[in-house]
Order: structure tokens, then C-alpha cells, then sequence
């Protein structure tokens, strides 16, 4: 729940009993500047329990009072009238330090003195915000369907207007401005259907089965919905990987359903143990009923890649406890260790044979904002249902529909991605040229980054097989760790806010992912092109080096 202010007075702010409160006075602590000014916005964090909630609130801000001294409703949505749910959210990737990070660029704008120049925000996998360049192709086509008379124009490759001409046949009207079907445009979904036959060797996939979304987020939270059941001990419970991406976790929150942690591994490089599983589930099935279990793969934020066994393995778990199968693999060209591969848990399923392939329930996701596309912007998204009752699936697609349809543009996008030029094609050799670039200089920094920190004491860093992070074990000195308990805040949060104020490195604190008591993490994405990144990692050597001394 959320906490209600008593008393908001002539600049004094009081919180509900228990609380702690977080002014800006605690950032100029640590470096950075607070205002006394008595129309600017103070922001407040709230501890209670294990949770924290930002928000800002003027110390100008009067509660209307009635004579017997009950506070009257000036409005009809308050604090305390909000959806409680909602008040449970929580999404560290832009949480209270991002906020800050925001704070701090304008406060460099006005010219404000800092010990660095620039904010350098590696707190979110936004390829194209970090510098990374655009598929040629992908524009081109994405252009061509925006603005179809440039179909006229010889200097765009004759693939290219082919296939923006297919998707703008099959647009209502021949426009991208128009709405589509709302499971996707269906030509879309049959090139969907035929990139994931390519990818997995064969195994037939249907069009029907297809459901382009706004983003593999949209979709991952429409499936939420439909296991969404129950009270008590009958609420619906989803199995997710700790360390999570918050997504879940905050999906779970608004819809009220129950979070099921399970532990990746870290002594074995954030390997999921199918014990773990077991003794999670069989915990959960105390309080709640377990209905789903959650993969990422490759992993956010913990950048493992799983070994086909350990995808059977799984299957045979779900398969054995009655549980639906959700898989994020929205990283799946993002692979950098040696002797890893990915392997789509579709493709696995079906070679185990028709005893799981004809009854596992399975939904596999995948966007347009990663890989080597990082065409976040676009919001372009699917995922693919296996073994989902027809009723079920009547009932999605009526789901999909109240919001009429994903974007056109993020679907054309998902199009282009699904059907790449191929030998042959006039843009073949950029198209691939440019995709392989990208890549390997992924790869590249993802080796980097491990190399990198491992050299610092006190930092532990577990290869970076895949995805787009760095998420390193840090210690924390003790005295640093009561510091930070005596200001509200989770002590890897006190130590990122630090780096924040320090060093203008915008990064989020292992606590925002779910981590084992007693250990602290960050979570780093590996994006920022190579020098900003050298920089970036020399930063943080230093200042982890001089926090640690500090603090000692």
C-alpha cells in the first residue's frame, strides 16, 4: 500500500508513522544540491516493509480541513481513492535514479558546476539511444510505407519497395496511417510465420497462432491477464527468474496476481536449476496456485544463455507440474560467449516429441527494440501461442481487439525484420554487412565489460553470454550498508545514487531486479559505443575503489 501524508504545511512534510523520508537534503549529502525555493517540488522516498514509492510532492501543497478536523475530498482521485494495485508498482529500469539522472542533465544545462560534463544514462536497453545506427533496409522500407511516394524515388533498392508495396496492399485504404486487423496485419503474420520455420529448422508455425503486439511487453502483460484468477490461496501465482526484469514483477503488482521467485544460479553463471524450480513452486503452492512459469532466455539482466538441456529439462517440469510456459526470448540473435547457442523453446519442444509438443502450453515472445535492430521506438512485437485451447484463444483475441490494434509502423517493422534481403537482393551484402557489425561489436564490449570489472576488487562479474547487460556482484562496505539503512535506502541503491551524483553514470541497483538476501548488484547495459564505454568503466573502477575506501 501506498502511505498517505497527514499533514503537508507551510513547507513541513510529515509522513504515516513508520515511514522514512528521503528530502533532497540527503543528495546534497552526497553530492548534490537541494532547493529551499518554496515553490519548487521536493522529492520524497518512502520506505516500508521492503518496498519504496517516489513521488513528488510541493511544499506549497495546503490539505483542505474541515472544522472538526477530518481533511475533506477536494478531489476524486487521491492517493488514497488510486487503484491500491497500482500503488504496489514498481519498475526500477526508470525509477528514482533515472529521475535524478533527468534532474541533473537540465541542472548541467543551466550551467550548474558538476565533476563531469555529461550524463551518461546506462540504465536501459535503448540500442539507438546509445549511439547504435539503423539498419539501412529496415528504414528504407519503414520510410517507403510512411511516405509510399517515395516508391518513385530510384534511389531506394527495388527489394525494399517490394516489400513495403506488400504491406501497404494490405493496409485498409493502402495506408500505414489506418487501422489493422487486431491480432496484426495478416500478411505480416504469415512472414512471421515463416521466419520462425526458418529459424527453427522446419517446424511448421501458424499464422493463426501469430499475434503482433506493441512491443513483446504489451503481449507479455495480455497473457497475464488471462491466467488472472482466483482469491487467497487460489490467487493465480507466475513463476519468474530472480533476477527478474521488473516488468513482471510490476506487471504481476497491478493485476494482482502473486510473484513466485525462483534463484538463477550465480555461483554457475546464473544457470536455472530445475531443483530450484521445484523447491519454488512447491513453497508457492502454500499460499497461491502456480499457474505459469516464466523463462528469459538469453537473460535480463543476467545475460546467461541456455543449454539445450537445461530448455528439456524445463519443458519436462512444465509439463510434469501443469504449468503454462511463458518465454521471453527477445535476445535471441544477441549471443556473444564461444560454445553458446540459442535454441527457441518452441523448436526444442517439438524435437522432444509428440508426448510434450501436443500438450504444453507454450507462448514464445519477440520484439523489434533488440538484437541488432534496437528499434525500440517502433514498438513492434509478437508472440506465438502453442497448444492454447480454441475458447482461450477466442477470448485473447477479443482481448486484443478493446484496443483495436498494435502499431502499424512497429508491425511493418516486425515484417521487415521477419523478411531480411536475401542473397541475391540488391541489399543483401549492406544488409548483412551492417547486422554482423553490430553484433560483433556487441560481442566486443560484452567482453569488455567482464574483462573490465574482474580486475576491480570487490566487483565479481559473470560472463556476459548474451542479451545486453552487465549485471556484476558488488560489496559493499558495512559502514556503507548502515549509512544507506539510516537514509531509507537499499544499500545498492545508496551506492548507485552515489555514482550518479559522483560521476553522472546513470545505472539501477540489483535491488530493483530481485537478488539473494545479503548480496548487491547493479545492472549496466553494454550499449554505449566502445570509447564512451572505456570511459564509462574506468569511471566506475575509480569510484567503486574510492566508495569502498571510504566507507572501510
Amino acid at each position: 500500500m501506498g502511505l498517505p501524508l497527514h499533514r503537508v504545511l507551510g513547507g513541513t512534510v510529515t509522513a504515516a508513522r513508520g515511514a522514512r523520508v528521503l528530502l533532497p537534503e540527503m543528495f546534497s549529502r552526497i553530492g548534490g544540491r537541494s532547493s529551499t525555493s518554496s515553490n519548487r517540488s521536493i522529492p520524497l522516498v518512502f520506505s516500508f516493509s521492503h518496498r519504496r514509492c517516489l513521488s513528488k510532492i510541493s511544499v506549497t501543497s495546503k490539505v483542505e480541513m474541515s472544522i472538526n478536523g477530518v481533511a475533506s475530498q477536494s478531489k476524486v482521485l487521491t492517493i488514497d481513492t488510486l487503484n491500491p494495485s497500482i500503488k504496489k508498482v514498481e519498475y526500477a529500469v526508470r525509477g528514482p535514479i533515472v529521475l535524478r539522472a533527468i534532474e541533473i542533465e537540465k541542472e548541467l544545462q543551466e550551467g550548474v558546476k558538476k565533476p563531469f560534463t555529461e550524463v551518461i544514462k546506462a540504465n536501459i536497453g535503448d540500442a539507438h539511444a546509445m549511439g547504435q545506427t539503423p539498419i539501412t533496409f529496415l528504414r528504407q522500407v519503414i520510410a517507403l510505407c510512411i511516405y509510399p511516394e517515395l516508391l518513385k524515388d530510384n534511389k531506394f533498392p527495388e527489394d525494399a519497395k517490394k516489400r513495403a508495396r506488400r504491406i501497404l496492399q494490405a493496409c485498409a485504404g493502402g495506408s500505414i496511417g489506418a487501422y489493422s486487423a487486431s491480432q496484426g496485419i495478416e500478411c505480416i503474420r504469415q512472414d512471421v510465420a515463416h521466419y520462425i520455420e526458418r529459424r527453427d529448422g522446419g517446424i511448421p508455425s501458424d499464422p493463426g497462432n501469430i499475434f503482433l503486439s506493441t512491443g513483446a511487453s504489451d503481449a507479455i502483460v495480455t497473457i497475464l491477464k488471462l491466467l488472472m484468477t482466483g482469491e487467497g490461496n487460489t490467487r493465480t501465482g507466475v513463476m519468474i527468474p530472480i533476477p527478474q526484469y521488473p516488468l513482471y514483477s510490476a506487471a504481476l503488482a497491478e493485476l494482482n496476481g502473486v510473484q513466485v521467485n525462483y534463484y538463477l544460479d550465480e555461483e554457475n553463471c546464473w544457470a536455472l536449476d530445475v531443483e530450484e524450480l521445484r523447491r519454488s513452486l512447491n513453497a508457492a503452492r502454500q499460499h497461491c496456485r502456480p499457474r505459469a512459469l516464466c523463462i528469459i532466455n538469453p537473460g535480463n539482466p543476467t545475460g546467461q544463455v541456455q543449454s539445450k538441456k537445461c530448455i528439456e529439462d524445463v519443458i519436462r517440469f512444465a509439463a510434469e507440474e501443469k504449468l503454462l510456459l511463458l518465454a521471453d526470448e527477445v535476445y535471441q540473435d544477441n549471443i556473444y560467449a564461444q560454445g553458446c547457442k540459442f535454441h527457441s523453446f518452441k523448436k526444442v519442444l517439438f524435437e522432444m516429441g509428440p508426448e510434450y509438443s501436443n500438450t504444453v502450453e507454450l507462448v514464445s515472445f519477440h520484439s523489434t527494440s533488440k538484437c541488432y535492430m534496437g528499434e525500440c521506438g517502433f514498438r513492434g512485437g509478437y508472440m506465438e501461442v502453442c497448444n492454447m485451447d480454441p475458447e482461450v484463444k477466442q477470448q485473447l483475441i477479443k482481448l486484443v481487439s478493446v484496443r483495436l490494434c498494435p502499431p502499424v509502423p512497429g508491425q511493418a517493422m516486425v515484417d521487415v525484420i521477419s523478411t531480411p534481403p536475401v542473397e541475391g537482393e540488391p541489399s543483401y551484402e549492406q544488409f548483412v554487412k551492417e547486422k554482423n557489425a553490430v553484433l560483433a561489436s556487441l560481442g566486443e564490449k560484452a567482453h569488455l565489460t567482464e574483462d573490465i570489472f574482474n580486475t576491480v576488487p570487490g566487483i565479481k562479474c559473470n560472463p556476459v553470454q548474451g542479451a545486453m547487460y552487465s549485471f556484476p556482484r558488488i560489496e559493499i562496505p558495512d559502514k556503507a550498508v548502515k549509512e544507506a539503512k539510516a537514509k531509507g535506502l537499499a544499500p545498492d541503491m545508496f551506492y548507485c545514487i552515489t555514482l550518479l551524483e559522483e560521476t553522472g553514470i546513470c545505472i539501477v541497483p540489483g535491488s530493483g531486479f530481485g537478488q539473494r538476501e545479503g548480496t548487491y548488484h547493479f545492472r549496466m547495459t553494454i550499449l554505449p559505443p566502445v570509447d564512451k564505454l572505456k570511459v564509462l568503466l574506468k569511471k566506475l573502477k575509480e569510484f567503486h575503489i574510492k566508495f569502498t575506501n571510504k566507507y572501510s
